[in-house]
């Protein structure tokens, strides 16, 4: 079984208990943050630094 590197605006809605709307919200501004295209994924890595979280506690399959 291999873990997902990327994360989606379901995932974050799980994740914060948010709406999937702000999940879309949140990963726009994480691209910007990270200087990414519109079309570029953003990483579980890249969403736990912004978040300040520790990726051991988010589990994302």
């Amino acid at each position: 079984m291999s873990k997902r590197v990327c994360i989606y605006p379901k995932d974050i809605a799980m994740i914060t208990g948010k709406t999937v709307r702000h999940g879309r919200s949140l990963l726009q501004r994480i691209r910007k943050h990270y200087n990414k295209e519109p079309h570029q994924v953003v990483s579980i890595s890249e969403f736990c630094a912004y978040m300040g979280l520790k990726e051991e506690e988010i589990s994302v399959y």
